[in-house]
């Protein structure tokens, strides 16, 4: 089969294409404004990418077109399609999908699908369950929102294959399938594991409040069988009430008050099941969230038979994922060093915990008096709503220094950061933003970039400016 994906470049989407490409399909696909890492993922895949939508791709004939949920039928200021292929498409009948139902129907039929869900650290989570089964000798498929360091790659099919549940790890977004089916991705994933990490008001573009995410979640629990398992965070009320409306599984709950705790630090600890010690985990991690992480990874694979002992002895190997505090550089100036982390927070809880857990490593390890610059685009299209934009401040409590990129912002971010004081700067411009840092770091610090998309190429930009500052302070010295 030949298909073309339209929006190819999205996390999901790329998994998607990536998952095909390996199944022996031919994969086309087009998107606009490509970054990384999904771009080099599908370079080195040797996938064709189309920039634009232009109506002229009907010409490639491809047997199925999969739309990704970046594409609707807006118009431009001129009148004109904004997106000229789906109109072409449906102009002439052809045959169309949405990514979660392709891959529904082509990879995860048969298998035995273990799904993530939650607000925050799906990707993370996701990519320990996935490293855990992979380090046990149960070979999984899996499709992360994101490249995991243990495996390089964002997706694969695993050596199951399809059928005889051969076990498949994904990434179970609450956001809406396409413009054509509004219904959240992760009902098409029909999971006999589900793991519900948290709920949290987000997606302000397309949900009017939190009931409305507690409805979509409630809808999850449905198509989970009744010999199936949802692992869920005990600590949460939302997921209470997404539990009250009706569970028909077995219910492994995690963390305080669950059957799943964890006693120790956030670096090492001991992992109880009903009070006993089953594990312990040692890992190179930080942060209560990375904690509850594993505690959810280790009790969904006991649902695949994984001993947790085993389960906490994988993680102790697991590498993370790309752009979760992924160190960028370091630059040493004045006989100290300023480093450079690039970070994939963006909802004021995820930045939050991003610093928060920065802070306690530092703390731990003596450095109490390193600074953390903050620099961070609201690019998501909750937080370009605003609707989040009053949490700002206590999500960069821990910050030393606040920098904002305020481009295509529709709320005044000055205004939402006033409350900081002079720790908080804006700048509509990256260059500007960039000066704003280079001026204000110094030795000690760490500059953490945050953001859900390119950020402009941030990071590289800022250590090239702090290599030139580097040099140019050594001409003076000398």
């Amino acid at each position: 089969m030949h298909i073309h994906i339209l929006g190819i470049c999205g996390t999901f989407m790329g998994g998607v294409a990536a998952l095909a490409r390996e199944a022996g399909h031919k994969v086309t696909g087009c998107d606009a404004g490509v970054y990384p890492p999904m771009s080099d993922q599908l370079r080195a895949l040797g996938i064709d990418l189309i920039e634009g939508f232009g109506a002229d791709q009907l010409s490639l004939r491809p047997d199925m077109f999969v739309v990704g949920n970046v594409v609707s039928r807006a118009r431009l200021d001129n009148g004109g399609a904004k997106f000229p292929l789906m109109e072409a498409i449906l102009d002439a009948g052809l045959p169309y999908t949405s990514g979660p139902q392709w891959l529904a129907e082509h990879v995860l039929q048969g298998r035995h699908v273990l799904a993530v869900a939650g607000t925050h650290g799906k990707t993370t989570t996701t990519s320990m369950l996935a490293w855990v089964l992979e380090a046990t000798g149960r070979s999984p498929g899996f499709l992360v929102g994101g490249v995991p360091l243990n495996f390089g790659v964002s997706a694969r099919l695993g050596a199951g294959g399809a059928g005889a549940r051969a076990p498949f790890v994904i990434e179970a977004d609450e956001y809406d399938t396409a413009f054509f089916d509004k219904r959240s991705k992760f009902v098409h994933y029909r999971p006999r594991t589900a793991v519900l990490n948290n709920l949290e008001f987000d997606h302000a573009d397309i949900f009017d409040d939190l009931a409305a995410i507690e409805r979509q979640f409630h809808h999850l629990l449905r198509t989970v069988p009744s010999t199936g398992r949802v692992v869920a965070n005990a600590t949460e009320e939302s997921l209470g009430r997404v539990l009250a409306q009706g569970c028909w599984s077995e219910l492994a709950r995690f963390g305080t008050g669950g059957e799943w705790q964890a006693v120790g630090t956030h670096d090492a600890f001991d992992v109880l099941r009903q009070g006993r010690v089953v594990g312990r985990v040692g890992w190179a991690l930080s942060g209560l969230h990375n904690q509850m992480n594993a505690l959810a990874a280790i009790a969904a694979a006991d649902h695949l038979g994984v001993p947790p002992a085993e389960s906490a002895a994988a993680l102790a190997s697991f590498w993370n994922v790309r752009r979760r505090m992924e160190l960028r550089g370091t630059v040493g100036r004045d006989g100290g060093e300023i480093t450079v982390y690039d970070d994939f927070a963006h909802h004021p809880t995820a930045i939050h915990t991003t610093i928060d857990g920065l802070r306690r490593q530092l703390d731990a390890r003596g450095r109490s008096a390193d600074r953390i610059l903050a620099v961070f685009e609201p690019r998501s299209n909750t937080m370009k709503l605003g609707a989040m934009a009053a949490q700002l401040p206590w999500s960069l409590e821990h910050a030393d220094l606040a920098f904002c990129h305020t481009a295509g912002l529709g709320w005044d971010a000055v205004a939402a950061l006033a409350p900081m004081g002079e720790r908080a700067h804006t700048a509509g411009a990256i260059a500007s933003l960039v000066d704003q840092v280079i001026a204000a770091a110094r030795p000690g610090d760490h500059v953490v970039c945050m953001s859900n998309g390119g950020f402009g190429g941030i990071h590289e930009k800022l250590l090239d400016a702090l290599q030139l500052a580097k040099a140019v302070s050594c001409a003076h010295s000398s």
